[in-house]
C-alpha cells in the first residue's frame, strides 16, 4: 500500500504541464479516499448520468457532485464555481470524475484557477473510453478497475 504522500507525488509527477496539479488513476483515487478523510472526490457528471449510469460507492463525507454542463441541453453549469465553493474547500485534495476523463480536466483547470490547490484528474474517469464495439466500461475507468460502484 502507498501513502498519502506517494500517491500525491506520483499524480503530480503525471502533470504534463496541466494548469492543474496532476492526475491519478482511479485505484490510486481510490486508495487516497481511503487513506485521508479529507480528500473528496467531485463527480462533476450530469444528475441524469450519475442517476442512469452508475455513481461511485464512497464514503458520502468524501463525495461531491457539481455538475459541469447541464441536464438536458448540456450547457456549461453557470453556477460551478459557486456549487463547489459550497462543497469544499480551496485547500482541499480534490479528485475530479467525469465519464472518460474530458470534462474533469476542464473542471481541475477552472478549480486551480479560482484559488484551489491540489487538484487532480481521474484518469479514463467514471466509465472510460468506448471499446472497438462502441460500448463503455470495458476500456480504462472506475468501473474497468473493479473499484466500488452502484449501478442505476
Amino acid at each position: 500500500m502507498n501513502t498519502r504522500d506517494e500517491l500525491l507525488t506520483a499524480a503530480r509527477g503525471r502533470n504534463q504541464g496541466w494548469p492543474y496539479a496532476g492526475a491519478v488513476t482511479p485505484q490510486e483515487a481510490h486508495e487516497l479516499i481511503g487513506l485521508d478523510a479529507g480528500v473528496l472526490l467531485i463527480d462533476v457528471r450530469t444528475n441524469a448520468e450519475r442517476d442512469w449510469v452508475g455513481r461511485v460507492a464512497i464514503p458520502e463525507a468524501q463525495h461531491g457532485a457539481v455538475q459541469w454542463n447541464t441536464y438536458p441541453g448540456g450547457a456549461v453549469n453557470p453556477d460551478f464555481m459557486t456549487q463547489l465553493q459550497a462543497t469544499a474547500r480551496p485547500d482541499q485534495v480534490l479528485l475530479f470524475l467525469c465519464r472518460s476523463g474530458v470534462r474533469s480536466r476542464h473542471a481541475a483547470k477552472l478549480a486551480t484557477e479560482h484559488g484551489y490547490q491540489h487538484c487532480y484528474d481521474i484518469l479514463g474517469g467514471f466509465e472510460g473510453d468506448k471499446d472497438a464495439d462502441g460500448h463503455r466500461k470495458q476500456v480504462g475507468g472506475w468501473c474497468k478497475a473493479g473499484l466500488p460502484w452502484l449501478g442505476a
